[in-house]
């Protein structure tokens, strides 16, 4: 196992990523606040660059390539927000890159990894080991691989999204007391525990998984990694990981409070609520921190509670499926 992250390798990744990567910034509502009988925080990720967090550990992972190693390109595999990031950092540093995307996946996130000038391979998600794929590629072409979730210095990339909520919630006198992250293979939970560990230590934090694909939730109950059987609904296709990563389930076992589970209808009740509200076009894998605290899986009574909105690429069927069911 590569070393772990800290949260030395996460101040350093913020400073890597100042003027590339957006500081999205801390948003309120007085309605959640109303609902949920505490004060939340929300951290709108859609904003980002390429719409999604995942910028923040692509970017950061492949900004300490050496320059020989840039010369070969990256590889990944992804279902679409980490494919965008990959290929937007490849382009912002001259590399070429090669994205696995499985075929099934949101056309809308296909288009845009294109646009970044990225090379796509498809694959059938359920017959093909993505991992063993990716690792074909990166022989053929001579390229590093740039993992969704399980490098450190992706897991460090993504926790700059908790220092930057830690640091906006003390210029308005607020300090946290929990925080909710949408949760995949457990990259951006891993950097935000981190996060939260050095700079709000009393904070708890949640990861929030889908129906069905809930293997954070309950590897952190058996205390080992346990996979999907991949039987599960695909409507938050960004956070369908086969199991928790070796490197993130190390992290979270340790730091996390533990894992909360929203149904498809809870999913498109908040990204109805985001649309109506807070004027963000979520999708549903970026939806389901907010999922929580609207379904009150999350408990916000008395409490300030910061919510991760984690992306936004979303097809415009799949939104239009939200708006009418959360009708």
């Amino acid at each position: 196992m590569q070393d772990l992250p800290n949260f030395a390798d996460i101040e350093a990744a913020a400073g890597r990523l100042r003027g590339l990567a957006l500081r999205t910034p801390m948003l309120r509502h007085p309605l959640l606040d109303e609902l949920t009988g505490g004060t939340i925080l929300v951290k709108p990720e859609p904003l980002q660059r390429t719409g999604s967090f995942k910028l923040r550990g692509a970017l950061n992972a492949a900004l300490q390539l050496p320059p020989e190693a840039r010369c070969g390109g990256v590889v990944t595999y992804s279902s679409g927000n980490h494919a965008q990031a990959t290929a937007c950092a490849a382009q912002l540093l001259g590399m070429p890159a090669v994205i696995a995307m499985p075929a099934d996946g949101a056309v809308i996130k296909r288009e845009a990894t294109r646009r970044w000038g990225a090379e796509i391979q498809l694959f059938d998600r359920h017959d093909v080991d993505r991992e063993a794929l990716a690792a074909q590629l990166v022989a053929e072409r001579g390229a590093t691989f740039i993992p969704p979730f399980d490098h450190p210095h992706v897991i460090a990339g993504q926790g700059t999204l908790a220092v930057e909520l830690v640091e906006d919630a003390r210029a308005a006198d607020l300090a946290l007391d929990a925080l909710a992250v949408c949760t995949g293979g457990g990259g951006l939970v891993a950097g935000c525990a981190l996060a939260m560990e050095a700079l709000a230590p009393v904070a708890e934090v949640w990861a929030v998984e889908p129906e069905g694909w809930d293997d954070t939730r309950r590897s952190l109950a058996a205390g080992e990694r346990l996979a999907n059987d991949g039987q599960g609904d695909g409507l938050c296709d960004a956070l369908l990981a086969p199991r928790p990563g070796a490197l993130t389930f190390a992290v979270n076992r340790r730091l996390l409070a533990g894992g909360l589970v929203v149904t498809p209808a809870e999913v498109f009740r908040a990204m109805r609520f985001a649309f109506d509200h807070l004027k963000i076009v979520v999708e549903p894998g970026g939806a389901v921190a907010l999922a929580a605290l609207l379904a009150g899986k999350l408990d916000a009574r008395g409490r300030c509670c910061g919510i991760v909105l984690s992306g936004g690429n979303v097809d415009a069927a799949v939104f239009a499926r939200a708006l009418q069911a959360a009708a």
